[in-house]
């Protein structure tokens, strides 16, 4: 039996209503359970909203975020290289020490200043002491440049040992916003203590965040200064090795003053005088 191709057409027509009334039901279905049994949605917060959470302490940590990043970029630049053992000077000071020219090479570590060139002109300078002198001379000059690097270097380590006292102690008062806000109100204000409490984390979260770096640095720092020491003193050994210092007996290398003269009781021949013959507070000998 042949069917009317109009039936076929109302048949189709029929079912795609029928089929798209029963989708369009299952889609107001889902979303009301769906919100029976979805959970609550999570709240993301800015950066911002995050450090304003952290109460007053945020200021101090902030600060000595500033504070740090200030420190590791001076100390970088100190402890170079190029900074504390420039090679143009080391090279200046070698062909001064070739030609034999100890008085440029005490004038150019003068007018060239640097960790390396500061330790080689005290040691030229104290050359007609002797070797003993000089050398002792050279290594308390090393140690005080050690000690100008390591001053602000050191306060990362500060920075690292009280930037999470910083948080610590904003925990502590948020802690006690905390449990006073659970003492007026109950857990019936439940936005007010998870504010609190956020104080309490943002604040620890943050000291470390900030010490961490600083004592990384630090350490880094440190090795690296003392490195360069250990460089400049190789540089001292290899500059004045087999240096003749019986040829420096006396001589004064430099432009600094003396001020230790003889004693103003010795006789003109050089000689002591008699027992009880010493001179006044502010008399010279006689002539």
């Amino acid at each position: 039996m042949k069917k009317n191709p109009h039936t076929l057409i109302a048949m189709t027509f029929a079912m795609t209503l029928l089929l798209g009334a029963g989708a369009l039901h299952a889609q107001e279905a889902t979303p009301a359970a769906a919100s029976e049994t979805a959970e609550p949605a999570v709240v993301h917060k800015s950066l911002f909203e995050m450090i304003k959470e952290g109460g007053w302490v945020m200021f101090p940590i902030g600060a000595c975020s500033i504070f740090t990043l200030y420190l590791v970029g001076d100390g970088v630049v100190r402890t170079g290289r190029k900074k504390a053992i420039p090679p143009q000077h080391v090279e200046a000071l070698k062909n001064y020490f070739r030609a034999g020219d100890y008085v440029g090479a005490y004038g150019y570590c003068r007018d060239n200043p640097s960790p390396f060139t500061n330790v080689m002109r005290v040691g030229i300078g104290m050359l007609g002491e002797g070797k003993v002198v000089a050398e002792e001379t050279m290594l308390g000059e090393l140690s005080k440049e050690n000690s100008k690097l390591q001053v602000w270097i050191s306060y990362l380590s500060v920075i690292g040992v009280c930037a999470p006292m910083i948080g610590l102690l904003g925990t502590v008062t948020g802690m006690i916003r905390a449990f006073a806000t659970l003492g007026s109100s109950g857990i019936g204000d439940p936005s007010a203590l998870a504010g609190a409490i956020g104080e309490v984390l943002v604040a620890t979260a943050s000291g470390l965040l900030i010490a961490i770096p600083a004592f990384g640095a630090f350490y880094y720092l440190r090795n690296r200064a003392a490195g360069l020491m250990h460089e400049i003193q190789d540089l001292m050994g290899t500059l004045l090795r087999k240096i003749n210092y019986e040829k420096f007996a006396g001589v004064h290398i430099g432009d600094e003053e003396l001020f230790a003269a003889d004693p103003n009781w010795l006789t003109p021949e050089g000689e002591y005088p008699a027992e009880g013959e010493l001179p006044a507070e502010g008399e010279q000998s006689p002539a």
